[in-house]
């Protein structure tokens, strides 16, 4: 446990896996750009950075987990930006949600400083984080890989490697999409059900029950019975990622027309004031057009 390891971004994701670094015995030297939301860390062992080219100065491989490509370019460029004080030979681990594009460009900076970018985005939420249940998708050179799997391992038990740099985050984009389209079934499921004369707690428990409860299905579906006052992910955040999709969609020749239709049902969510909440509000909006009460909310 000799390597420093550095995190940017501490949000709700970033800050649990930085916490099982800690946990694991790692010491770990953080950025946040708000700098309150990395107390609790710095209670357990953090040492929180004024900058991320701070972490980058300590740390042998640096962690990033931020919201957005625009977030991303903000902590890795300029004079005080992760690539000003990377060390020759460091690991950048980037496991951002942003375009393919985006991180191999990161990558081919980073390489011309003398490091090795891992594009690894995962799949789960900060439930599955706190299960020890987190999977990584993996893009980059396998010495690279092999160099990072104990630290990835702390976080998560689940790393597959796709391939090149960029690859990894074309898989995330195509598992995320999924997401938001599993919950647009299952509320369609519920709400036929009950428009059918089943009260909505027996037709979720009833799906919940049967064989198409996915993981993601079984602890995010009931939602639609309580919504939680803090989103797992919220609508905005979502409709980042699908547009990614569509994007990607577009570039490749794919067609993703359940994609397009549940990104104009999370628009309607949106103009109906509910873009704060987690993304199963996608229900909601359903509910409505049903002539059916809302899910409650905490």
């Amino acid at each position: 446990m000799t390597a420093t390891l550095g995190f940017v971004g501490l949000g709700v994701m970033g800050g649990r896996m930085a916490k099982r670094l800690l946990d694991a015995g790692y010491a770990v030297v953080g950025y946040n750009r708000t700098r309150e939301k990395a107390r609790w860390l710095a209670q357990a062992g953090l040492r929180v950075a004024g900058s991320p080219r701070e972490v980058a100065e300590a740390a042998e491989a640096v962690f990033v987990m931020v919201t957005d490509g625009a977030a991303l370019d903000a902590v890795a460029r300029g004079p005080e930006g992760i690539l000003a004080g990377l060390r020759r030979g460091a690991l950048v681990i980037e496991m951002s949600t942003v375009s393919p594009a985006a991180v191999r460009a990161l990558g081919a900076e980073v390489a011309a400083r003398g490091g090795a970018l891992l594009d690894a985005p995962v799949s789960g939420s900060s439930v599955t984080i706190e299960a020890g249940q987190l999977s990584f998708m993996v893009g980059g050179e396998a010495a690279a890989l092999e160099r990072a799997r104990p630290w990835l391992l702390a976080i998560g038990p689940t790393i597959t490697h796709v391939g090149e740099v960029g690859l990894a985050k074309a898989m995330k984009i195509a598992i995320n999409q999924g997401l938001a389209v599993q919950m647009l079934a299952f509320s369609e499921s519920v709400l036929l059900a009950e428009k059918a004369g089943i009260p909505r707690e027996r037709a979720v428990e009833a799906v919940l029950r049967s064989v198409i409860a996915s993981p993601m299905v079984k602890y995010r579906g009931p939602f639609v019975l309580g919504m939680p006052a803090e989103a797992l992910f919220d609508v905005g955040m979502m409709q980042k990622d699908l547009g990614l999709a569509l994007e990607l969609g577009r570039a490749t020749g794919v067609p993703l027309p359940s994609v397009a239709l549940v990104n104009e049902l999370l628009t309607a969510a949106r103009g109906l004031g509910l873009a704060a909440y987690d993304f199963a509000v996608v229900f909601d909006v359903l509910a409505r057009l049903a002539g059916l009460p809302p899910s409650r909310k905490s």
